[in-house]
């Protein structure tokens, strides 16, 4: 495509994406449907740029006000992720000069607020729970796009197995640091055609959130709940660790969310799965299993603002208000999930959220009003697991990820044992 017309292009999808009426991810995909003449590298070129305009909106903004012409154009100019010459001699000298003198600006000169590319209430929270010299430590790590992490399928085959049959398809990996069923791809490869993915031996699926799944320690023959189970990543992550036996309920208010675990399901062998719409956190059908079950993983709604890499887009489209809403949907989740364990059986409340308000503020909040729960430390089950640098993932007795330190999404997890 000539550059011109891919520049209009990258114009049009950033003022379709900056409008924040869907998440960004929904607006790049049915973009390209509606483009399907795009070839991957221009597909990648304009998502890629998107993306670099989300991370930095507010510096890329700040230096779109000294050129000239449609702001979308500008912003994609600036934010632009294809190859460096490919706009050639197309652009008009004015605007080719405007572009060499914005970047060799010093951005370290700038103001906080175009450095940390966050909204002001963010930026103020991230700070008050790391530290000013952690939080730019993190602001860098959001300022880069997350790895491809897979699970391995441990019902269908060993990381080693599926390491060398990646190699062989020309896709280099390592095994994760911490997850004994991840692997990390070196850059972004496409593996939804190869073998080892249709036959169901791996799943994308970040290091993190295969750690939420470990820490339920569930076991054969047992009754286990992914309470919010979604697309089923987690599901899937329990099945196999409960070998296809007992019971596995995924439950979910999306029956959307539920379709797509269809096809996973398909390809994962498991065959102890039910997947339940549910209309909402008290339904009787839930009412049914209380006091029944030995597991229970809560993986709740949030803002889901520890996945920044992936979603930029979050930290425009989020706002205190936002965030003091979805804490009261956690606590009525957890609360419900909580009545289905029977005595002994262990809780997890997780989200992929970096703030402390949806994490150890409703985790303590629980402990407060449910003593029959007895905390425990995620330490012992992370080393039961074999993983030798636990206490590294750990902060007061709860699973504490966070980008910049473990080079995963951000995750946080509390576990309980009923009395």
């Amino acid at each position: 495509m000539h550059p011109t017309a891919l520049l209009d292009l990258a114009g049009e999808l950033l003022g379709a994406v900056l409008r924040f009426e869907q998440p960004a991810d929904a607006v790049v995909s049915s973009f390209f449907r509606q483009h399907r003449n795009l070839g991957q590298r221009e597909r990648h070129a304009l998502a890629e740029t998107v993306y670099t305009v989300l991370r930095r909106r507010p510096l890329l903004q700040h230096f779109a006000q000294s050129g000239s012409g449609p702001l979308e154009r500008r912003l994609a100019l600036l934010g632009w992720q294809g190859s460096e010459g490919f706009f050639g001699g197309t652009l008009a000298p004015p605007e080719t000069e405007w572009l060499e003198r914005v970047r060799g600006v010093a951005t370290e000169s700038l103001p906080e607020p175009l450095r940390h590319n966050l909204p002001d209430w963010l930026a103020g929270a991230l700070k008050s729970a790391l530290g000013d010299e952690e939080f730019w430590s993190l602001v860098a790590s959001l300022d880069t796009p997350a790895p491809l992490d897979l699970r391995v399928n441990a019902l269908r085959a060993k990381r080693e197995e599926v390491r060398t049959g990646l190699a062989d398809a020309g896709i280099e990996t390592q095994p994760t640091p911490h997850s004994p069923w991840g692997l990390r791809a070196t850059g972004k490869p496409a593996i939804s055609k190869l073998d080892v993915f249709t036959r169901g031996d791996v799943e994308v699926q970040d290091e993190g959130s295969q750690l939420l799944a470990l820490l339920t320690e569930a076991r054969r023959g047992e009754m286990v709940v992914d309470f919010c189970a979604g697309a089923g990543g987690k599901t899937l992550a329990l099945g196999a660790m409960m070998r296809n036996t007992g019971r596995l309920y995924a439950f979910d208010v999306s029956g959307h969310r539920l379709d797509a675990l269809k096809p996973r399901l398909a390809r994962s062998g498991l065959s102890n799965v039910y997947a339940v719409q549910i209309a909402h956190e008290r339904d009787d059908r839930i009412e049914r299993l209380a006091g029944k079950m030995d597991r229970v993983l809560v993986d709740a709604p949030c803002s889901g603002l520890g996945t920044l890499r992936r979603n930029p887009d979050l930290k425009w489209r989020q706002s205190p208000q936002t965030i003091d809403a979805l804490r009261e949907g956690q606590t009525a989740i957890l609360n419900s999930a909580a009545r289905l364990l029977k005595s002994g059986g262990r809780l997890v409340y997780a989200t992929c959220s970096l703030l402390e308000a949806e994490n150890e503020k409703i985790a303590q909040r629980f402990g407060t009003e449910h003593r029959e729960f007895v905390p425990l430390p995620v330490v012992a089950a992370l080393r039961r697991a074999g993983l030798g640098q636990a206490l590294d993932l750990v902060a007061d007795d709860y699973l504490r990820l966070w980008p910049h330190r473990h080079a995963t999404d951000g995750f946080f997890a509390a576990t309980w044992q009923r009395k």
